[in-house]
């Protein structure tokens, strides 16, 4: 038997019972021959609420000192899962992100992985122990300051170490049976996916899909680590993500995977912009230097009189304000006219990669949401996916009715939420 990594998410460890429960069944996986390696999140919403405290003494909590803070939810978890599985009567040693050589760059709040050298975690497994890290945190190269890689972040913590570690899988253990064919909260017919490529699961979980972090599923992707999405709270098969194919798929892909959608996104436009080249470069370098990631992007036809166009591109709504600001800056050099800001926007996106081959279906998503009197903002499009902003006030309603043009709705029984959160 190989090595297989764990990872549970909050909702899974939110109290002792959780944390109990999750003890067990990492010590049934060890009984079955298994070396067994564990990434936990931080318990519940323990994270929200050191957030909170932290914007309680200051307004701007950021940078070191703020994932210094964040990073203690993760070691409770992780000590604490480690005390349980002892009490089963096996062996287990808590690691935090940095003894387990989770190696990062130096930028707090969002550190990316450059390397991991986990020589202590496979000499703890070795010996015959359960290796519990802590998700989400890791230390920077150069400066060896702690540093945690944003929400989601134990995800990538657990798929980055599989990849180290050359294991047979990296099981994701969530709140729900697995990926869905849209959120379950919003559509109770959603139905379970048995399997997903790699590559239609990143382009979901990129387009607002929580059960997995976009980050996480482009680093099994590239490094060929199966991953297998399950509920902490049933025994059920859940979904496997891989490259290729799992058990008895059907030749063809199925026409449409999923639905998904995002609510934290912002829309940024920039009004009154020259229309020569370089303005985009220009305006797109201030927010790249700000550390900004964006998302959808669309350039108006210039005004024939004046000249002068406009550009909307969407980015998560906590940079807004500093995206706002850094533009403001540069407004005199770029040549811009006034800049426009709405955090009332939401994103819906299609997913399958049948749709490369079958006609239709970007007219059946449209007509889909014209009949619903969902107004589209903004398009954007890849070989697998359609993406449209709309207000947020319609985004559920919009999910639903195109989870049910597409034939997507189940004939069975509704989705369970185990534990209301999604992770």
């Amino acid at each position: 038997m190989g090595l297989v990594v764990q990872k549970y998410g909050g909702s899974s460890v939110a109290d002792a019972e959780g944390i109990k429960r999750v003890a067990k069944r990492i010590v049934d996986t060890k009984k079955g021959g298994h070396q067994v390696v564990v990434v936990v999140s931080a318990m519940g919403d323990t994270t929200d609420e050191l957030i909170d405290l932290a914007k309680e003494v200051s307004p701007v909590a950021s940078g070191r000192e703020f994932d210094m803070l964040l990073t203690a939810g993760e070691r409770i978890s992780m000590s604490l899962l480690a005390m349980a599985i002892k009490s089963l009567g096996h062996e287990a040693q808590s690691f935090t992100g940095s003894q387990a050589g989770v190696i990062t760059d130096s930028v707090h709040n969002k550190a990316r992985i450059i390397d991991v050298t986990p020589g202590r975690i496979k000499s703890s497994v070795d010996d015959g122990n359960i290796a519990i890290v802590a998700g989400f945190q890791g230390v920077s190269q150069k400066r060896k300051d702690i540093t945690t890689l944003g929400r989601g972040g134990s995800d990538t913590t657990a798929v980055a170490l599989a990849a180290a570690l050359d294991a047979e899988v990296c099981e994701i253990y969530t709140d729900v049976d697995g990926v869905f064919t849209a959120d379950p909260r919003v559509v109770p017919k959603a139905r379970k996916i048995d399997w997903i490529s790699a590559g239609e699961m990143l382009e979901l979980a990129s387009s607002g899909s929580k059960v997995l972090l976009h980050r996480c599923v482009e680093y099994a992707r590239r490094y060929q680590i199966p991953i297998h999405v399950r509920s902490s709270f049933s025994g059920l098969q859940g979904t496997w993500v891989s490259n290729e194919p799992r058990g008895n798929q059907p030749m063809e892909q199925a026409l449409i995977s999923g639905v998904a959608h995002d609510t934290s996104e912002a829309k940024i436009t920039i009004v009154g912009v020259p229309d020569k080249p370089g303005e985009a470069a220009a305006i797109f370098r201030v927010v790249a230097d700000a550390e900004i990631n964006i998302d959808m992007v669309v350039q108006n036809v210039s005004a024939a009189a004046t000249g002068l166009t406009d550009i909307s591109f969407t980015l998560p709504k906590t940079d807004g304000p500093t995206a706002i600001g850094a533009l403001e800056k540069r407004k005199g050099a770029i040549g811009f006219e006034s800049l426009r800001y709405d955090d009332q926007i939401a994103k819906i996106s299609l997913v399958g990669a049948g749709m490369k081959t079958n006609p239709g279906v970007t007219a059946t998503f449209f007509e889909a949401l014209s009949n619903a009197g969902v107004n589209i903002e903004l398009i954007s499009t890849s070989e697998i996916r359609i993406s449209v902003v709309t207000r947020e006030a319609d985004v559920n309603e919009a999910v639903r009715v195109v989870h049910t043009a597409f034939g997507l709705d189940s004939e069975s029984d509704e989705a369970v939420v185990y534990g209301g959160t999604g992770r």
